[in-house]
């Protein structure tokens, strides 16, 4: 097996998407397509760090059920590494969400085996060197806890939320040094207790609030990230939207990668929001989106 340098904490598991071609309302009830597939925060995160040309292991916890055995073996045909999860007696986790041509409408997450299994899923952090995605569907608890673990203390932590319902958790990061943290305006407004107009708004007031180093999506919007004190700002490509669920993890993804090829820091920007756009417009993420320096 390819040597891991990457690793990635969270959700796996069975995505149940019901897509209609056309924008809708709450109440509606029309034709469309449902489909399952794996997924989870911290799956999406790690395929499209894969079809970058990273190496991620995954840290997360699957049932031993049948649709457990099922997503092991999906996973694996998809190339990930999933050696490193811990199984557990549980029923394996599940997402549901209902999606129009205007976005997302509503979606329930069931990640009840990853809280349960709580510490388990981290024993193989210890003695990793290299960075460490973690995505919020991780107990209050224990992210709090990898917060403030001294052997984690020199660990560059990558931190995505999940979902706005969970920004909350990842309060103890916000003046973590060594910190780098990917939200959605709408989490970010959560974290910071306050509305704002764009995400350049928000991710400067977060960075001088002590978040070392943030980046913020707002859908079609422009995206933007602050660090050292500096804010940057980039368009968000505007395409017919086909999918939307995995936009942000593809664009915290495309922006690792091009980050660890050195580009610099506006051009890291815009392919990330570059590889979101065209996930959303139906393409699977591949290696080409974020050529060498």
């Amino acid at each position: 097996m390819t040597q891991r340098d990457i690793l990635v904490v969270g959700a796996i598991l069975w995505d149940i998407i019901g897509r209609a071609p056309l924008p809708l309302r709450l109440g509606n009830d029309v034709p469309g397509r449902i489909v399952r597939h794996p997924g989870g925060v911290g799956l999406n995160i790690a395929l499209a760090l894969r079809r970058f040309g990273r190496s991620p292991a995954l840290l997360s916890a699957i049932g031993r059920d049948a649709e457990g055995e099922d997503l092991i073996r999906a996973c694996t045909a998809l190339g990930l590494d999933l050696d490193l999860c811990h199984r557990h007696d549980h029923p394996t986790d599940s997402y549901m969400a209902i999606e129009g041509t205007n976005g997302l409408i509503a979606a329930i997450a069931d990640a009840h085996g990853l809280e349960l299994a709580g510490s388990a899923v981290l024993a193989p952090m210890a003695g990793f060197d290299g960075p460490v995605v973690i995505d919020g569907n991780l107990t209050g608890e224990l992210l709090t806890l990898i917060a403030t673990d001294p052997a984690h203390a020199d660990t560059h932590l990558l931190l995505a939320p999940a979902s706005p319902g969970k920004a909350l958790r990842l309060t103890p990061f916000l003046s973590r040094a060594n910190t780098t943290l990917y939200l959605n305006r709408e989490e970010a407004e959560l974290l910071a207790g306050r509305p704002f107009a764009d995400a350049g708004t928000a991710a400067e007031v977060l960075h001088a609030q002590g978040a070392p180093h943030v980046l913020v999506t707002d859908g079609q919007h422009p995206i933007a990230e602050a660090c050292d004190g500096v804010t940057l700002r980039a368009d968000t490509p505007q395409v017919a939207a086909t999918r939307v669920t995995g936009a942000g993890d593809t664009f915290m993804a495309a922006h690792i990668v091009a980050s660890a090829k050195e580009h610099d820091r506006d051009v890291a920007l815009r392919l990330a929001a570059r590889a979101a756009a065209r996930h959303v417009s139906g393409e699977d993420a591949h290696e080409s989106w974020i050529p060498d320096v």
